[in-house]
């Protein structure tokens, strides 16, 4: 029988501490795949609380996938594929030189972690912030890159700030106008925008089956890839991939951003371990909450080279931080708490079914035939082949609301017959119209 001490705590009610309990025992293997854990009122008598106690943390447990339930039979643990253990804290860096969708969100959870931050914190949110963002979410943020990413990072190596569209153009500043940055081809249009407006001469980079190829980088200094999910193929680039372009990286004494954007959402595999692993002085780490928690939560970060963190505050030190306090500080509770990892399981559980769906209804549509479903693991969307003569361009005049494949490549190309489906907030009456009018458009043809 298990035996646990549960605590009682500010915000911190006792199924919680049950729960917790029993998830690091399942993530750590002391309780085995397939086991069977007591029942309801047995645990409730042995742990002297109550049976709702026991039924709440085994619902949390049951909703995130770590245990399943058979109907008059009792609950079991999952196959749960465990994460080395976390490294311990780094010390903390010398100091640096002086002179510088929304579908799930948790929202009683968060506004009351706001409520708490308000009257612990006071008047102190008032007050002017670290250029690099509070230290209580830079730690936060490291030890969730711990545990989910497996990755090392020191604290003092991380910057805040609001959106990514912000992080992109304070690399600009940091690693110079005067190189050629190198963005995937096909990828997402925006990153081209943003670097050709901050001055910046761009270099579509060729892809292949593996990712981007490192023959096709010319005298790029800076390259921008996100290895762990390609938008918009869904592709991951292998490990020998990544360390030809991580040695193209030293030979270049340039720099890899690693954007790994949409590394939660993951359903068949565990995420591919981060570039910056391998060579955390040469890789840039980027990331945002925007995606995983809601779009008008604007707070990104990444992680800088010790060396890139130095010239940053020696030289763009002077740079406030672009988020607010009150925002930073309502995060870190959410992370150090436990909240995001438990809103992550229940939006991939969510997304899951929601992708089971939709794809049931492309399969069953009238034209099954003459459509391909591609890159089933590419996060929140899916590439859709179309079996027609058609240009690309017909989709887009028959409205159609799926971009095509083709629209991503910086010389758009117009015969790839690939839709990109992002089914998140996809309605149920948007995909049916949108099957009747591929079916209507190629009827003929």
């Amino acid at each position: 029988m298990l035996t646990y001490q549960l605590k009682k705590g500010p915000g911190m009610p006792l199924y919680e501490s049950l729960y917790r309990l029993l998830r690091e025992d399942i993530r750590t293997g002391r309780i085995s795949p397939g086991e069977k854990l007591p029942s309801k009122r047995a645990l409730a008598e042995h742990l002297e609380v109550s049976v709702i106690t026991v039924e709440a943390a085994y619902e949390e447990l049951l909703s995130e996938g770590y245990i399943r339930s058979r109907e008059k039979v009792g609950y079991f643990v999952e196959e749960y594929r465990r994460l080395p253990p976390a490294p311990p804290p780094q010390a903390p860096a010398p100091a640096a030189p002086p002179a510088g969708k929304v579908e799930g969100f948790p929202f009683s959870v968060w506004s009351r972690l706001q409520r708490e931050v308000v009257l612990d914190y006071g008047e102190k949110l008032l007050l002017p912030l670290p250029n690099k963002g509070v230290s209580e979410l830079r730690t936060a943020i490291a030890e969730h890159l711990a545990s989910f990413r497996g990755m090392t990072v020191n604290p003092e190596n991380i910057l805040i700030g609001a959106g990514t569209d912000f992080l992109y153009n304070l690399l600009i500043q940091l690693l110079g106008r005067d190189g050629i940055y190198a963005v995937e081809d096909p990828g997402y249009g925006k990153i081209r925008s943003i670097y050709a407006a901050g001055g910046v001469t761009c270099l579509p980079a060729p892809m292949d089956e593996f990712g981007v190829r490192p023959d096709a980088l010319g005298d790029a200094r800076v390259l921008h890839i996100s290895p762990s999910h390609h938008y918009p193929t869904g592709l991951v680039t292998p490990p020998a991939r990544r360390r030809e372009l991580l040695h193209w990286a030293e030979r270049r004494q340039g720099y890899i951003i690693e954007d790994d954007y949409d590394s939660e959402f993951r359903f068949h595999a565990h995420p591919m371990s981060a570039m910056q692993t391998s060579n955390p002085e040469r890789v840039i780490y980027l990331n945002s909450f925007s995606k995983s928690l809601a779009p008008s939560i604007r707070i990104s970060y990444m992680v800088l080279p010790t060396a890139l963190m130095e010239k940053f505050q020696r030289e763009l030190g002077f740079y406030s931080c672009t988020v607010p306090s009150f925002e930073q500080y309502t995060l870190a509770r959410f992370l150090s708490q436990g909240h995001f990892e438990k809103h992550i399981n229940r939006m991939r559980k969510f997304y899951r079914s929601r992708r089971k769906k939709v794809v049931s209804k492309i399969k069953a549509s009238p034209m099954a035939e003459r459509l391909t479903i591609l890159e089933l693991d590419a996060g929140l969307h899916f590439l859709l082949q179309v079996d027609t003569s058609l240009p690309d361009s017909a989709f887009r005049e028959a409205g159609i609301p799926f971009p095509t494949l083709g629209s991503f490549y910086a010389d758009k190309k117009d015969d790839l017959h690939t839709l990109v489906v992002s089914y998140a907030g996809l309605k149920d009456e948007t995909l049916d119209e949108a099957l009747e009018k591929l079916y209507q458009l190629t009827i003929d043809n």
